[in-house]
């Protein structure tokens, strides 16, 4: 029976993967004229909900109601037949192919005539499909791998939106966005519910979803905890019902640092490279030294060049009295990387848990004729893998079939167990649900305690300011504040250098 402004019914959706259940007897309800939004840790089954929802993957028992009459998707294009897309977490695109070609991909179909593909039809259309979000500056004909992130992000959006869908899904895209970036998103969401269409909204930030959502669903290990209306939205609440217990609301509590030779440990000098200006940098023993700004503002870049993934044009960077202009030569110097492009850039996704843990330390690990035992290296990620609470079936589970947070967990686990000296943090706390991010926090901190070094790149201001001893900020490729950290540095005053 058709329910009055309902547009979507989960009933008892459960969920495995082996001998890990995903999801577990969930029931919701998604109302027309809303944003709801979608919360919970890494692990508590949040994507695999709303990837059922799309098409992506089938469930085990349960069922689905859209507009009142069964919806059971065997694909994505099938979701989207039915008014239903989905942007996800990770990268959904491409490379080798050109935006228009990705905006379309799976429907080419609507440019065919006679057995031929209508090109310059494909180019308008995904010119048009961009502009209807806002989006001016992306060529439809250029190859998506000249993209930035956030612009094929901005192109799965258009997409997504392409279908004039009454349901969209955004699985964590927020979070790969600019300021600019979010505020189209924010925009395109708000239209869709004064159009009386849905939005579910994933987030692990706690005041986006209290900004932007209308009601919240709160999942824990793969049940439903509790379904909230935005005058009951309480932050504590939210945060207790997320984890099952209280947690400190002051989890960054940086320490002192007990270190006063200031012995260099990692120096940049002059760097010059696209939009980077001329920057110096010095990087000293038992710190950690924040950079934060907006997303384009040239941080991301500048720790690729402090590991020797890009060369610079001009300048140096130097450990010791080592040059780094490859990352072989910055993990000899004992310097190790995050990048926050995880899939590409931290992870080997297709390879197993075990084997992305222990990759940077092999050398180490590896015996007698360089043979590695199998009991050390199980102990070894076991180690890690509780540390950093990763959940998965088994150390063998192939990293590319876990939550994206999970995903994260491993790109620092294998980092952490390498124990480097320096350490270039690029957004280690992304996508990471706030039980971890504590748990990472204090790593940090127990990390500049034993002397190591680490650079935070951030573009979260809360944590820069909550665990950092100095800040930069940059602006267009170039620093334009230094701080060293004190109670008196407030968010408004970065903002200042920001922006």
């Amino acid at each position: 029976m058709k329910e009055k402004n309902v547009l979507l019914i989960a009933n008892q959706i459960s969920k495995s993967f082996e001998a890990t259940k995903a999801l577990d007897d969930v029931s919701i309800k998604l109302l027309r004229g809303e944003i709801v939004g979608l919360i919970g840790e890494n692990g508590s089954g949040k994507s695999t909900l709303s990837s059922i929802i799309s098409g992506v993957q089938l469930f085990d028992h349960g069922e689905l109601i859209l507009n009142g009459e069964s919806y059971l998707p065997n694909t994505v294009l099938d979701a989207i037949e039915h008014g239903i897309s989905m942007v996800t977490q990770e990268q959904a695109t491409f490379d080798k192919l050109p935006v228009f070609a990705n905006i379309f991909v799976g429907r080419e179909h609507l440019f065919s005539e006679k057995g031929f593909l209508q090109v310059n039809k494909m180019k308008r259309e995904a010119k048009k499909a961009l502009e209807q979000i806002g989006v001016q500056h992306i060529d439809p004909s250029s190859n998506m791998s000249s993209l930035t992130f956030e612009e094929r992000k901005l192109a799965e959006l258009a997409r997504a939106l392409y279908s004039e869908p009454s349901l969209l899904v955004i699985d964590e895209t927020s979070t790969t966005l600019s300021k600019t970036g979010r505020d189209i998103l924010y925009r395109l969401i708000a239209s869709m519910r004064d159009e009386n269409k849905t939005v579910l909204f994933i987030s692990h930030d706690i005041d986006e979803i209290m900004e932007v959502c209308d009601s919240l669903i709160i999942l824990r290990d793969g049940k439903l905890i509790n379904t909230l209306k935005k005058e009951d939205f309480r932050p504590e609440t939210i945060k207790e019902q997320m984890i099952g217990r209280k947690i400190d609301t002051d989890f960054y509590q940086r320490t002192e640092c007990i270190f006063t030779t200031a012995e260099k440990m990692l120096v940049g000098r002059n760097l010059s490279y696209k939009s980077l200006d001329d920057i110096n940098i010095e990087l000293i023993q038992g710190e950690i030294l924040g950079i934060g700004g907006l997303t384009d503002c040239g941080m991301h870049l500048l720790g690729q060049i402090l590991f020797g993934l890009v060369r610079p044009d001009f300048g140096s960077v130097t450990v010791g009295n080592k040059k780094i202009t490859t990352p072989i030569a910055a993990t000899k110097s004992s310097v190790a990387y995050i990048s926050k492009n995880r899939d590409d850039e931290a992870l080997l996704t297709l390879m197993s848990v075990r084997d992305n843990i222990c990759l940077p330390t092999l050398n180490r690990l590896s015996g007698l004729f360089g043979v590695i035992s199998k009991k050390i290296e199980q102990n070894f990620v076991n180690e890690w893998a509780n540390v950093l609470q990763i959940k998965m079936n088994n150390m063998n589970q192939a990293v590319l079939s876990l939550s994206g947070g999970n995903k994260q967990k491993v790109a620092v686990a294998k980092w952490l167990g390498f124990n480097a000296d320096i350490f270039l943090f690029d957004c280690p706390t992304r996508g990471i649900d706030i039980g971890v991010k504590a748990s990472i926090y204090a790593l940090m901190n127990e990390l500049k305690q034993r002397g190591k070094a680490i650079l935070m790149i951030s573009e979260e201001l809360p944590e820069l300011i909550g665990m950092s001893d100095r800040i930069l900020i940059m602006k267009d490729g170039k620093i334009t504040g230094d701080f060293v950290c004190d109670e008196e540095i407030s968010e408004k005053t970065l903002i200042q250098y920001m922006i």
